[in-house]
């Protein structure tokens, strides 16, 4: 039985852990050759080896995608190695939460150059490629999945600036559908809520322990259950296009 996305290419920032890692497993089995971009090689080459030895194509691609160049370069060397690019998942993401008041602006800096820019850097050299392939592509269809947040909708106080970048996120997804889904580019948002992820490890003890005290006695989603969606979301039938997904744990109520 055919994979469901056999000779396709898709890309996966972020891919070193949680999200983009799972997801990269997932889009690899249905049949997808994959380019992993992250800063961390190690990371990316062992899950490279994982799917290599399952059978999958995988090309490492150990990049800052804050820096326009580099984004570039890491979309261009997967349609060299690769011909083309069917899929791109913008996952690559970072969650640096405190309140405003005497705020380290040094973090607030560092969330909209992943968050907000980076994404657009990316997409931005991605698109023509992904307008290329959608027109002998045998599926009818190419797809952009962002990866937001619950934060994307709902403003917390401690998360502002996050708030900001991933209201961001949903904003340019539903800006960027408008413009290319006549030309079957599928654009989609993920929202997702509490997800055991590396996520929250980066800030420091006082902030962390704040943003992750109303989720205490919470069943956490995990990153397979966000790879899941996005696996769904882009092995759709053309004709059906997934736009907003926002999935909570059962039992988070906010």
């Amino acid at each position: 039985m055919a994979k469901r996305l056999e000779g396709s290419v898709a890309m996966i920032t972020g891919a070193s852990s949680g999200i983009g890692e799972e997801t990269a497993r997932q889009l690899a089995a249905e049949g997808a050759a994959v380019a992993l971009v992250a800063r961390r090689k190690e990371r990316l080459e062992a899950l490279a080896a994982e799917i290599q030895a399952a059978g999958g194509r995988v090309l490492v691609l150990p990049a800052d995608i804050t820096r326009q160049d580099e984004a570039i370069a890491v979309v261009e060397r997967t349609v060299s190695e690769f011909g083309r690019l069917d899929t791109l998942v913008n996952n690559a993401g970072v969650m640096l939460n405190g309140n405003l008041l005497n705020a380290d602006t040094d973090e607030w800096e560092r969330m909209i150059d992943l968050n907000l820019k980076g994404l657009l850097y990316v997409t931005h050299a991605a698109l023509p490629h992904l307008l290329k392939a959608v027109e002998d592509s045998p599926r009818n269809v190419v797809d952009i999945v962002n990866i937001s947040s619950v934060a994307g909708r709902r403003a917390r106080v401690g998360a502002g600036v996050y708030n900001a970048t991933k209201f961001g996120v949903c904003a340019l997804t539903e800006s960027l559908r408008q413009e290319v889904t006549s030309r079957h580019v599928r654009v989609s948002v993920v929202e997702p809520g509490y997800v055991k992820t590396e996520l929250d490890t980066h800030m420091t003890p006082e902030n962390r322990e704040k943003t992750m005290k109303p989720f205490m006695g919470i069943e956490a989603l995990q990153a397979v259950d966000i790879a899941d969606i996005i696996t769904f979301i882009v092995t759709r039938h053309w004709r059906t296009a997934v736009n907003e997904v926002l999935v909570r744990p059962t039992e988070q109520a906010f």
